[in-house]
């Protein structure tokens, strides 16, 4: 963190989770280029519970951004996602939507495969049958991915404006108001009755 932009505005005093201690939750401001304003959490006990969060604090235009994925280069661009945005591969029949646990990240399009990888492995090792062959094909796609020999659409979305792939390759456009309004931003909103 910049210590010329950030410092504590709060500290708050909690339960642990995990072991019922006390434990001590840091609320830092900062300033991050491409997100803005954020605000960093942290909670840590000596249990060896942590929770860290950052969330934005600004709201842009809703956007849709988009990169055909064709070589082993591209796989470099870097993604920003924050926990409103939503990442979708239509080749691998892939959605990563936010929801109230979602975390923001950067990372770049081998990141996001490797997320998505993750998730693999772990329906393999459900075994479950009706998915295990369909997880293996999505493997071996992501290798020849990471090769260069197979080419995908990288979409992201946000309705909040804050997540973007940063690339002179790929392209953005602001989402309508309709379009925006269908995807999910991971927040708990209660309306009025």
């Amino acid at each position: 963190m910049n210590s010329e932009s950030s410092h504590i505005l709060n500290v708050t005093r909690s339960v642990c989770p995990l072991c019922g201690k006390e434990i001590i939750t840091n609320w830092v401001q900062d300033n991050i280029p491409f997100f803005g304003e954020v605000m960093h959490i942290t909670s840590m006990c000596e249990c060896g519970f942590r929770f860290t969060d950052t969330l934005i604090l600004a709201q842009k235009k809703p956007v849709h951004y988009e990169m055909e994925i064709k070589t082993r280069d591209d796989i470099d661009a870097r993604v920003v996602r924050s926990t409103s945005g939503t990442i979708r591969i239509p080749e691998l029949g892939v959605d990563i939507e936010p929801g109230p646990a979602s975390e923001s990240f950067i990372s770049n399009i081998e990141g996001v495969l490797d997320r998505v990888v993750d998730i693999l492995e772990m329906v393999i090792r459900w075994n479950e049958e009706d998915n295990i062959e369909r997880a293996r094909e999505l493997l071996q796609n992501i290798e020849k991915i990471k090769a260069g020999e197979f080419s995908i659409t990288v979409i992201i979305e946000d309705p909040l404006g804050n997540s973007a792939i940063i690339s002179d390759r790929a392209t953005h456009r602001e989402l309508s108001q309709e379009e925006a309004n269908c995807l999910k931003t991971g927040m708990i909103i209660f309306e009025k009755e």
